[in-house]
């Protein structure tokens, strides 16, 4: 679960869907626990929030994933939350028996109107089905040697 090079402060989510359904994992401890949310978790030192979210969601469900897009973020003094649409890669969803104790791929319209879906999870799962507003990878000609990612509603590329 906890290592010893995991930034408490940095956190990411993945919203995944496939077939008209969504993905979601019973939370066995914390705020979440006993909620169906989606996967992901927290950032490794040195770790970028996509790689973070690739490595947590497999941990977390089997499912191998590709971070698309930014659906939202969560911010206040300590910390922030990042949470992708991720498109399903691979691997068939199973529980890790540590972190949740069920992983499933629920309708969409199921989890939307699920008493055990948060709030957060709903609307998450709603831009993310709407597709609309996503901040998504930009290209920039950076003068820093790593200059990380841009991701921008749209950006005019013949500047």
């Amino acid at each position: 679960m906890a290592e010893i090079n995991t930034n408490w402060c940095q956190s990411v989510g993945g919203v995944v869907l496939r077939d008209g359904r969504v993905l979601l994992a019973r939370h066995t401890y914390g705020a979440g626990k006993g909620w169906l949310i989606i996967p992901g978790g927290y950032v490794q030192t040195g770790e970028s929030p996509e790689d973070a979210l690739r490595r947590e969601v497999y941990e977390e469900t089997g499912v191998r994933v590709e971070p698309r897009g930014i659906l939202g973020v969560r911010f206040n003094a300590k910390d922030w939350y990042v949470v992708f649409a991720a498109d399903y890669a691979a691997g068939d969803a199973r529980s890790d028996q540590d972190e949740n104790d069920l992983v499933a791929w629920l309708p969409v319209a199921e989890a939307l109107s699920s008493p055990d879906v948060p709030d957060l999870t709903k609307r998450l799962i709603a831009r993310a089905v709407q597709g609309t507003g996503m901040l998504t990878p930009a290209h920039y000609d950076s003068i820093q040697a790593n200059p990380g990612r841009l991701y921008a509603t749209q950006m005019e590329e013949n500047l």
